[in-house]
C-alpha cells in the first residue's frame, strides 16, 4: 500500500489546468499556419491565372484582374479576406498581383499573403 504525501493533493488537477491551454493554443497555432498555407496558395492560383486570362491576345488587363478576382471569391471563400488584385499589361508581358489577409483562427494574429504572376504577351505572328 502507497503512502500520500499531504503536499501532493491536486498536484494533477494543477499540472492539468496549466498544461491543457498550451496544448490547446499549440493546436490552434498548427490549424493557424494550414489556413494561411491554404490561402498562400489561392492567391497564387489567382494569380497564375490572372496572367493566363490577361495574356490572351486581344485581352486586357482587366480582363485578368477580373478573372483572378472571380477565382480568389470562387475557391478562396472564407480562407482570403480583404483582396486586391492589380493587373498591368504592356507589349510584351503582363503582370497580376494578388494580395490578402488569411483567416484569422489565432485571435491578434493577422498573416498577409501576396503573389505575383508575370507571362509574355500571346500574338499571332503570320508565316
Amino acid at each position: 500500500m502507497t503512502r500520500r504525501v499531504r503536499g501532493d493533493r491536486g498536484e494533477a488537477v494543477t499540472e492539468t489546468v496549466i498544461l491543457v491551454p498550451v496544448l490547446l493554443l499549440l493546436i490552434m497555432l498548427v490549424i493557424q499556419f494550414g489556413l494561411w498555407y491554404h490561402a498562400e496558395h489561392v492567391v497564387q492560383a489567382a494569380a497564375q491565372e490572372g496572367a493566363r486570362a490577361a495574356r490572351a491576345q486581344g485581352a486586357t488587363a482587366e480582363d485578368g484582374k477580373a478573372r483572378a478576382e472571380q477565382f480568389v471569391e470562387s475557391v478562396g471563400g472564407q480562407s482570403v479576406r480583404s483582396t486586391s488584385v492589380t493587373a498591368e499589361r504592356s507589349p510584351d508581358t503582363v503582370t497580376v498581383r494578388v494580395s490578402g489577409e488569411a483567416s484569422m483562427l489565432v485571435p491578434g494574429l493577422h498573416l498577409n499573403v501576396s503573389a505575383s504572376a508575370t507571362s509574355p504577351v500571346e500574338e499571332f505572328q503570320a508565316p
